[in-house]
C-alpha cells in the first residue's frame, strides 16, 4: 500500500491540508507555515500530484481512501481537515465516511453539488507541450500562453514543471491519469450524506463556487455549519488575501 507523501511542520493538534487540481501540498506553505505556530500542519501531495504516486485509478472515493490510509500509517486521531477545490470534494466524503476521525472541516471555495467539467482548455495547453522541444522553462510558458492567456494560471501550473534528469523537464502531475479521469473532479457529494461536526465553507466573492444558491445543499450535507466569503477574490481566495484567509479560519478553530 502507498502511502501520500506529505510536508510535516510544527506540532500539536495535526491539520491537515488538501489541494486542488494541478495542485500540490507546496501551494500551502506559507500559510502552513503560519498554521504551524499551533498546529501539526501536514501538507499533503494527493494522488498523480506532487511527490505522490502516480495511479491510473482517480476519483473521490480512491482519493478519500488514500487519506484515509495516510491518517492510520501516521496513527492521527481527531484532525482538523482543510480542502481546497478538488481537495475540498475529497475533505468532504472523507468527513461523511469517517466523521469519528474529522474533529473539525474547513472548505475553501467549492460545495458540495455537481460541476460541469472545465479544465478542458488547461488539459489541452498542458498536452500540447513537447518536453523535447519546449525544452527550457522559457519555451514551455510560451506554448502554454497559446492556450492560456492569464499569467496566474501558467504560474501556477508551472510550479508542476520540474527537472526530471538533466537537460530533460517533466510535469509532477500525471497527465494522463488526470486527463482521463477529468469527469471525476466535478462529481457531487452522495445524496443523503451527512456530517455533523463543525464546519466553515469560505467562498471567494468573485469566483462562482459557492453563491447563494448553494447554501441549501451545503447546510443538508452539514447542517453545523458557516459560509464566510472573501470579497474580491477568485477561486485562490487563500492566495490571493491570505491574512483574511488566516484569520477566518484562525477564529473558526478557537
Amino acid at each position: 500500500m502507498e502511502i501520500l507523501h506529505s510536508k510535516i511542520l510544527g506540532e500539536g493538534q495535526p491539520f491537515l491540508i488538501l489541494h486542488g487540481y494541478f495542485g500540490m501540498g507546496d501551494n500551502w506553505k506559507s500559510l502552513g507555515n503560519e498554521f504551524a505556530e499551533n498546529f501539526e500542519v501536514h501538507l499533503i501531495d494527493q494522488r498523480n500530484h506532487g511527490r505522490s504516486f502516480h495511479a491510473d485509478a482517480f476519483d473521490y472515493e480512491i482519493l478519500a481512501e488514500d487519506l484515509y490510509n495516510y491518517i492510520q500509517h501516521h496513527n492521527l486521531e481527531k484532525v482538523i481537515l482543510l480542502g481546497h477545490s478538488m481537495g475540498g470534494k475529497t475533505a468532504m466524503l472523507f468527513a461523511v465516511e469517517y466523521p469519528e476521525l474529522v474533529d473539525k472541516l474547513i472548505i475553501a471555495d467549492i460545495s458540495p453539488r455537481f460541476y460541469k467539467p472545465h479544465h478542458n482548455e488547461i488539459l489541452k495547453a498542458l498536452k500540447s507541450v513537447d518536453f523535447s522541444i519546449q525544452n527550457s522553462r522559457k519555451l514551455v510558458d510560451e506554448k502554454l500562453a497559446k492556450f492560456i492567456p492569464e499569467f496566474g494560471v501558467r504560474a501556477f501550473l508551472s510550479k508542476n514543471i520540474y527537472w526530471k534528469e538533466k537537460g530533460v523537464l517533466g510535469y509532477r502531475f500525471n497527465l494522463d491519469s488526470l486527463t482521463e479521469n477529468n469527469s471525476e473532479v466535478g462529481k457531487a457529494l452522495p445524496s443523503l450524506t451527512v456530517f455533523e461536526g463543525k464546519t466553515l465553507f469560505l467562498a471567494g466573492g468573485n469566483s462562482g463556487y459557492i453563491t447563494k444558491n448553494e447554501i441549501p445543499i451545503i447546510k443538508a450535507h452539514f447542517p453545523n455549519s458557516s459560509i464566510n466569503t472573501i470579497e474580491n477574490t477568485g477561486h485562490w481566495l487563500h492566495a490571493e488575501k491570505p491574512v483574511e484567509f488566516y484569520q477566518l479560519v484562525s477564529v473558526f478553530l478557537i
